[in-house]
């Protein structure tokens, strides 16, 4: 139960409302999240833009590692209700339930590439309070791995986005 009182279907903009109406046709319910967003409908979209260009949306990075990074930055930052959230969404991705399992063990437990396992704990590195004492040389040891400049970029909005969304949800108390 959310520390706040979250809107209602009805309390929403009609906008939200329109798009609450088709998640309720596919799922019966609506999540946490998308109620608490449902607050302000500029940082509604704003978030949803996130989501469908980052996660949804095939870009230069694998689903896999995407959702990788989803797992492992929820999981960092203690927020159950995100990581059971993307543990559904990973397999809708593609990812079977052992890499979703692996990847929630840690990335020394995950079944890939040694580069996408350097990728994966810079992320989480990145994803810290101490990020601001990453280096050139760090940026340099990933693109050494054969990761460009703009895989990185995105892997690193995609961690900056789950610190976002996990800020909000363990504020807020969703899922509790």
């Amino acid at each position: 139960m959310a520390y706040i009182k979250l809107p209602e279907l009805e309390e929403m903009d009609p906008e939200i409302q329109e798009l609450a109406k088709e998640i309720l046709k596919k799922t019966g319910k609506l999540g946490e999240i998308f109620q608490l967003l449902a607050i302000r409908k500029d940082i509604y979209f704003m978030t949803d833009n996130c989501v469908k260009t980052l996660l949804l949306k095939e870009t230069e990075l694998p689903y896999s590692t995407k959702e990788r990074i989803a797992l492992l930055i929820s999981k960092e930052n203690n927020c159950p209700m995100c990581v059971d959230v993307h543990k559904n969404i990973a397999k809708m991705l593609g990812m079977s339930e052992e890499q979703i399992e692996e990847t929630l063990k840690g990335v020394d437990h995950i079944n890939t590439t040694e580069e996408e396992k350097e990728l994966l704990r810079f992320c989480i590195r990145a994803s810290r309070k101490d990020n601001y004492k990453m280096t050139k040389e760090d940026i340099d040891r990933i693109l050494s791995l054969g990761y460009t400049v703009t895989q990185l970029v995105e892997a690193i909005t995609i961690t900056a986005y789950f610190n976002y969304i996990n800020t909000l949800s363990n504020v807020f108390g969703l899922g509790k």
